[in-house]
Formats: C-alpha cells, structure tokens, sequence
C-alpha cells in the first residue's frame, strides 16, 4: 500500500520570485544571521524579537522535498501552495499570477511523474468568473487533484453567498477544497501577555479554532444543503471540529433564532456532512485527536499528512480516500502512513 501525503506546502519558484521582490507583508528576506524569513501576517513585520519565520529549502526547493519524502517512506505527495495563498493580490493582478503559480506547480509534478501531484490556488481576490474560469482550467490539468483555500473566501468568510458559483463550479469538476487556516484570532484574545509565549497560542489554538469557525459558518449558511456533492479536506484533522461537532449540532437545534427564521426544516446536520463530505488530514500530533477524527468521520475519511518541518506525526491506516485519483498505481485511492 503506498504512502501518500496530502499535507505538504511548498513555494514553487514564481511565487518565491514575487515575495523576494517585495517589501510589504507578504515577502521574504534574508537575515544576515538567521537566512531567509518569511513574513506572511502584519503582527510577523513589527515582532521585535522574531520578525518573520524561517524559510528553508524544503518549501521551494523540490529536490529537497523527494529527498524527505525518501527519508520517511512517503511514496507520493499532493504539493500545493502554503498560506498566505493569493488573497492578498490586487483583483487585477490575480488570475495571471495564479495561471503562473498553477502551471509552476504542474510542471514540477510532470517532471516526477508518480511522486508528486498538486492542488491549485484559486485568484480569489480577482472577479468570480476569473475564478471559475481558474477552476475549469485546472481540471484539465493533469496532476492537479483540486484547490487549497483560506478560510477568508472572497474576503468575508466561506459562508458569503457570492462564493456559490465557485463552490458549484469545485462541485461540478469533482475537484476537492483543501481548507487551511491562516489568519488566526484577534491577537487580543491570548491576553497582555500572549507575546511571552512565542507562536504557541496562535498557531495551537488560533489556527484549529479559526477552522472550526469558517467550518460551522458554512454549515450555518447551507453550503453543503446547496451543494451536496461539495468535497472539503479539513486540515489539521478538522481543528476542533470532530470534539465540539456534538455541542454545535445541539445549539443549531434549540436556537430561538434559527428558529424563528424557519431554517433548521429539512438542514442536513453537522454529522451527516462529516461522514459524506468532509475528508481529515492526520496531522494532530496525539492518538487523542486522531482517535477523534475517526470517530467524527470514519477511518475511511481520514488521510496522512506530515508538515515538512515536524516529522513526527501519528500515523494509521486510513483505508480508502476516493478523492485522490489516478491511472497511475502509486495513487489508487488507497491512504495510509
């Protein structure tokens, strides 16, 4: 059964060009003492001890991708872009640099037919229909599997009525959102004291709590009762998802105002969309969590993920995953770590 890690950035070279060429969040430079930093959110570019984060060759460099992939037993990886995506770019400037980024990203899967596939960037800032004409063009592509995507949409959030023509388009395509955090919490909730404790709170409470968040607004908002064919990959093993799907589902029932408005008749509920629409990646880092994710949407649901700078990470038989698919025999349908 061969391995393959759908949980796996990389910055392909047209991209990494664009951040060195700036000088505004987003970008890169490099530190005399540290090497490269990547500054990817406002509060990285006035940090006084800690401005960006390191940047290693395993992001952009693919020989050292396959390299780590051969040093853990990986067999195939679904590269696709690390956050911040393209929601930054000017509408103008989007479609074209993401057409760049995507054919970037082909290229490099079609130079190591079998190892590598990619999920695409979607110009999101651009106008919906350069949207949907991105979508259309990567499911002509041959080792694109789908799209990764923030949890900001259009810029107000997965549950925003004018994302309906993307979503019907990633549905009728068959092509899987891989839904990742970027922008956290108000950096007011972790308190006066939260910049003692490093990237901690943020990136292990910020990042899962950010997640659930756009998840249930799109449940709220009936996406999966528009499009019930939707296929969402949930990063981080859902965040808190699968542990709160059961205090959710309670609230959405015995709210007065849901209620009122006549909107609970005939809604598909949070469990039923996790079991026929929602795929978990492994990456949680404790068989608690892991044992959750199964719990919440099936063994069968569950998919192996391994960042490239924490390579410990829980591993299990995820048994079938029908939305990574090929005629090539290292990527049939089978998962597993």
């Amino acid at each position: 059964m061969p391995v393959v890690d759908i949980h796996t950035h990389v910055y392909p070279p047209v991209f990494t060009s664009l951040l060195r060429s700036r000088n505004a969040v987003p970008y890169i430079y490099t530190d005399e003492h540290a090497g490269d930093r990547l500054v990817i959110l406002p509060a990285e570019d006035t940090a006084s001890t800690s401005r960006g984060r390191p940047i290693g060759p395993e992001y952009y460099d693919i020989k050292e991708k396959l390299a780590f992939m051969d040093a853990h037993g990986i067999d195939v990886s679904v590269i696709s872009l690390a956050n911040p995506w393209l929601d930054w770019l000017p509408a103008g400037e989007a479609a074209e640099t993401a057409r760049k980024v995507n054919d970037d990203v082909e290229r490099m899967c079609a130079e190591h037919p079998g190892r590598l596939y990619g999920f695409g960037t979607l110009p999101l800032s651009a106008a919906a229909e350069e949207v949907v004409a991105e979508i259309r063009r990567l499911g002509g592509l041959k080792h694109m599997r789908g799209v990764i995507m923030g949890t900001s949409g259009l810029g107000k959030g997965l549950d925003d009525p004018a994302l309906d023509p993307i979503y019907a388009a990633l549905e009728e395509t068959r092509q899987v959102v891989f839904l990742h955090p970027h922008y956290g919490l108000p950096t007011a909730v972790y308190g006066p004291r939260a910049t003692d404790y490093g990237h901690v709170l943020p990136l292990a409470l910020g990042f899962p709590l950010e997640t659930t968040i756009a998840v249930t607004r799109m449940l709220l908002s009936g996406v999966w009762d528009r499009f019930q064919k939707l296929d969402v990959l949930i990063a981080h093993s859902g965040g808190t998802l699968p542990f709160l799907a059961g205090r959710i589902e309670s609230c959405i029932a015995h709210d007065a105002h849901l209620k009122h408005e006549d909107r609970l008749e005939g809604r598909r509920t949070v469990w039923d969309v996790l079991k026929k629409n929602v795929y978990l990646d492994a990456v949680i880092y404790a068989d608690v969590g892991l044992k959750a994710a199964i719990d919440a949407s099936g063994a069968d649901r569950l998919m192996f993920g391994m960042r490239p700078d924490n390579a410990e990470v829980t591993s299990t038989d995820f048994g079938q995953a029908p939305i990574i698919r090929s005629s090539h025999p290292s990527t049939r349908e089978r998962q597993s770590g």
